[in-house]
């Protein structure tokens, strides 16, 4: 298909869910913002999560692509302005492998092609994420504590965490930050609320959505859930089940990096 000059469309890549009015508070409420910013380009979607989509495309009959797929589409129907957003949190193993890497395949093919950034990259996004954090975090009393549930990682990537709660022993007292997978995990975390003296806890997942990992690893009323895991430990726990999406700041700060990217402050397309 023949590029159509002035054509501009954003892809809006996330891992993705299976829960659907999770779906709609989060990931299509930031698609949303995104388009209303940006009037000029048309949103398309992307699903990284294989797992995601067969569940999607089995259960309900949903088809949704990968990034691969949703920028051959974008190809075929002849845009010449490509950015991709991930709606991912760090720059780890999905954002090169599932997100950079089919971005590349497309170098030269289109005549812009950008990537924005997670919600962690440079350092002054770890400052902004910490500002929007604040809108959603509870009033804390000297012996209470905030728990975020990230996602972690193996992948360098995972480093982000630790620069994030650094920050945020500088901002906010009280907030800690533990991983489903990677370092700190809660084990880690439970010794410091104790030497602190701290009594009540909020758990709060630092993800996208609140998805599987946050309703039944962190909620649920398995006996190694974090909530139960914590009460055992003597705390009393209370849990704020809200994905970042429907945070109206995060939405805002995925929009600001589409604005970098048109502003040519993303990375190009390899």
């Amino acid at each position: 298909m023949q590029k159509q000059e002035g054509r501009k469309a954003i892809l809006v890549a996330s891992f993705g869910t299976t829960y659907r009015e999770t779906c709609r508070a989060t990931i299509e409420a930031c698609e949303n913002k995104i388009a209303e910013s940006f009037p000029g380009y048309e949103i398309r979607r992307a699903f990284t999560s294989s797992i995601v989509r067969k569940i999607l495309r089995e259960r309900d009959n949903v088809i949704v692509d990968d990034t691969r797929e949703a920028l051959m589409k974008i190809k075929q129907d002849g845009f010449s302005e490509v950015i991709v957003q991930p709606l991912h949190i760090i720059p780890g193993e999905e954002y090169h492998d599932k997100i950079l890497k089919p971005v590349g395949e497309f170098a030269g093919q289109f005549d812009k092609l950008t990537v924005g950034r997670p919600i962690l990259a440079k350092q002054e996004d770890y400052k902004a994420a910490v500002e929007a954090l604040k809108s959603q975090l509870p009033d804390l009393r000297q012996d209470q504590a905030v728990i975020l549930m990230g996602h972690g990682s193996d992948h360098p990537a995972n480093a982000c965490y630790a620069m994030l709660q650094l920050i945020l022993f500088d901002t906010v007292p009280n907030v800690y930050i533990a991983n489903v997978e990677g370092y700190p995990e809660l084990d880690d975390v439970i010794p410091k609320l104790k030497a602190a003296g701290l009594k009540e806890v909020f758990l709060m997942p630092f993800m996208l959505v609140a998805g599987d990992h946050a309703i039944n690893d962190m909620a649920g009323e398995e006996e190694d859930s974090w909530k139960n895991t914590l009460v055992r430990e003597g705390f009393e726990v209370s849990v704020y089940l809200h994905g970042l999406g429907e945070n109206p700041a995060y939405r805002k700060i995925y929009a600001e990096h589409v604005r970098d990217c048109i502003e040519r402050k993303g990375e190009p397309g390899r």
